[in-house]
């Protein structure tokens, strides 16, 4: 006997053939050893025949090395999952397969998970959540798509929990996708304490062995429980899955850079649709893609505003702080940059009457770059085409793009200058100005560069939570989701560098993470203000935000998305090259991938749009340089067609890697 087996190796193709030994027999979906090479390789298996393939002639088929029973045999639901996936995406479906998979454990330590504290009452819905949770409610049992667009503090998270509720009842499993690992104690804590059964949570932080326990409990095991977890957590082969809920759909750690390019959003989309059950897309500020998406009503998709906040809390009131003031307006003993004297004013004014106030900028570090007063020289990473930033704490130069750090130097390499200037600001440089200025507040930074473990994770929120910190510092991880009860007043700085970036998404990520983080103010009074410093408050974003805008804006930018043809109108994709040496990688686009794609659009596919071969914006990462093209059309199969005959005719052995990124988020 003979079985096709999609082997862990960077080839898409339908697989490779072997030969069973005697008296094993396995089955669709298992995974199996095999030979590949001079090395062993896990697979997955495809096909089980009696026969060699046709016109295999002489071939002496290698046989596998044999099952593995440490892992669960993938379900249909799940093989048509991960075979969509390595279509949509252009990935080897063994390699997929396998980077999905927890790491086996022979003997793995026993399984913790959230217990239900008791079933405590939940609030009762207001009457716009009531009509979302009973039009839900009407559709489990069949797949449907529902987006939630609810202003912050509108009570979606009463809604999933009513719905999972609802789903747990019937015996079914539900499953909750957040962004960001910093979510999911407090999400883990509200459904355990008011659903009353078991609670999972699936995300980095957690053990291996744990990982490889709640992977095979979620196959296993038909009691009805909640998964919560971050986007890996989409591929656990949950048995009799109920619900699929994405929460905060628009944010782009959903979307995964290495390996396969995956969006989880649009995986638990097609895992809903796979196992007949509802998918509940949410978020305040939607993609305009999915905004764009559910604009015209179909007999599965459900488009549910939630204009107004709960509990009788208004909307913050966002102001914008012109930053051209001429110098002789701002305090003349002390100099508050980056902060404006208004929003100094206004942290003092929070401070006094004893709220806490939260400080957005999303950047780390003191300064951006360091720069020789005297020639101008700055401080690049030897292995990324990038200038680093300064940690003061530290006392170093780190590359965001790489591992590369080097001490700070006392003087200028160059010239020999011993005045450097650093240029820019970051969360550490924000928060030793707010402790100067404010010296008896607790002043402490909430970002990764701080906050390295999932425990000081914790610890840091509950003791904002607990009124222990007055000022907290910190990047988009303070965007999403939090509901701090204290917090009045919100700072927001650096959304003009935002402004000037070369993405035609760059008006939304600033919609969204203006609103977003503007959205942790007054979530429990009638007197939360947002403060944002700008050198350009005029401009017309920021003139929708003034106004509390519930869809002005995705109208607004969906005509200028419509002029540029870009997504939504037009589907998009990137391919990237790369390779070490940058005279190779050159001549290879100049003389071969050039030719190849504009030769292929020109003679077969007209209706794709091929923008370069270009260098990447930031051309060298990690001692890889890399080239970008970018693909456009307004078929998705003609652009998926495009890809497939161009990958087609790719010399494997061409020297070059190469990685395809179906929609993406961001285009280097």
């Amino acid at each position: 006997m003979f079985c096709r087996v999609a082997v862990n190796y960077p080839v898409r193709d339908g697989g490779l053939t072997y030969r069973l030994p005697l008296g094993v027999v396995p089955v669709v979906g298992q995974l199996v050893d095999v030979p590949l090479r001079k090395r062993a390789e896990l697979g997955l298996v495809l096909e089980v025949s009696e026969a060699a393939p046709p016109d295999s002639g002489e071939i002496v088929f290698k046989e596998i090395l044999g099952l593995r029973d440490d892992y669960p045999v993938l379900s249909e639901q799940e093989l048509r999952l991960y075979k969509w996936m390595s279509d949509y995406y252009h990935y080897s479906l063994g390699q997929l397969v396998v980077d999905c998979l927890p790491a086996s454990k022979k003997r793995p330590r026993a399984l913790e998970m959230a217990q239900a504290t008791g079933v405590e009452p939940a609030p009762t819905p207001t009457a716009a959540q009531a009509m979302v949770i009973e039009t839900v409610r009407g559709t489990l049992g069949h797949f449907s798509r529902h987006l939630i667009h609810g202003v912050t503090g509108s009570g979606k998270t009463l809604v999933f929990l009513e719905v999972i509720r609802s789903v747990l009842a019937t015996g079914k499993s539900a499953l909750y996708l957040l962004p960001e690992i910093n979510l999911t104690p407090q999400f883990v804590e509200t459904f355990s304490r008011h659903l009353g059964f078991p609670v999972y949570s699936f995300h980095s932080e957690i053990t291996a062995s744990q990982k490889y326990l709640i992977w095979k409990e979620a196959s296993q095991n038909r009691a009805p429980r909640l998964f919560i977890g971050v986007r890996s957590a989409v591929f656990l082969p949950v048995v009799d899955l109920g619900v699929v809920v994405v929460d905060e759909e628009h944010d782009g750690s959903f979307k995964q850079d290495d390996r396969c390019a995956y969006n989880a959003r649009d995986v638990g989309i097609k895992k809903a649709q796979l196992a007949d059950c509802p998918v509940i897309l949410a978020s305040a500020t939607p993609s305009l893609e999915t905004w764009q998406n559910f604009q015209a009503p179909g007999a599965v998709t459900y488009y549910h505003p939630l204009r107004e906040r709960v509990t009788n809390a208004s909307l913050p009131q966002v102001s914008f702080i012109d930053t051209k003031l001429p110098k002789t307006a701002r305090r003349e003993a002390h100099d508050p940059w980056p902060l404006h004297p208004d929003t100094v004013s206004k942290i003092s004014e929070g401070l006094a009457k004893g709220e806490q106030v939260l400080v957005f900028i999303n950047r780390l570090g003191f300064a951006n770059y360091v720069q020789c007063r005297a020639c101008g020289h700055q401080f690049h990473c030897k292995n990324c085409s990038v200038t680093m930033r300064y940690f003061k704490q530290k006392h170093l130069l780190s590359c965001q793009h790489c591992e590369y750090h080097e001490p700070m130097p006392s003087g200028c390499p160059k010239c020999g200058n011993l005045t450097l200037l650093q240029k820019g600001f970051g969360t550490e440089r924000v928060q030793q100005e707010v402790s100067a200025l404010f010296p008896q507040a607790r002043v402490e930074r909430f970002d990764r560069d701080e906050i390295k473990t999932f425990a000081a994770l914790q610890d840091k929120l509950q003791r904002f939570h607990a009124g222990e910190i007055d000022v907290l510092v910190g990047t988009q991880m303070l965007s999403k989701g939090h509901n701090f009860e204290r917090v009045k007043k919100v700072i927001i700085l650096g959304v003009d560098s935002q402004l000037n970036m070369p993405d035609f998404r760059a008006n939304e990520r600033i919609w969204q993470t203006i609103v977003q983080v503007a959205g942790r103010a007054g979530r429990y009074s009638h007197d939360g203000e947002v403060l944002v410093q700008t050198a350009t408050p005029d401009a017309p974003l920021f003139e929708l935000i003034r106004e509390n805008s519930f869809d002005g804006f995705y109208r607004s930018e969906a005509r200028m998305r419509e002029l540029c043809e870009c997504p939504p109108f037009y589907r998009i994709a990137a391919i990237y090259f790369s390779h070490r040496d940058q005279a190779t990688l050159t001549k290879k686009m100049d003389d071969e991938v050039s030719p190849a794609l504009h030769g292929l659009r020109s003679k077969h596919f007209s209706n794709v749009l091929v923008l370069g071969p270009r260098p990447a914006l930031i051309e060298k990462r990690a001692n890889q340089y890399s080239w970008t093209v970018l693909l456009k059309s307004k078929s998705v199969n003609e652009l998926h067609n495009f890809i497939d005959s161009f990958l087609l005719n790719w010399p494997v052995k061409s020297g070059v890697s190469l990685k395809v990124d179906v929609d993406p988020q961001h285009i280097s």
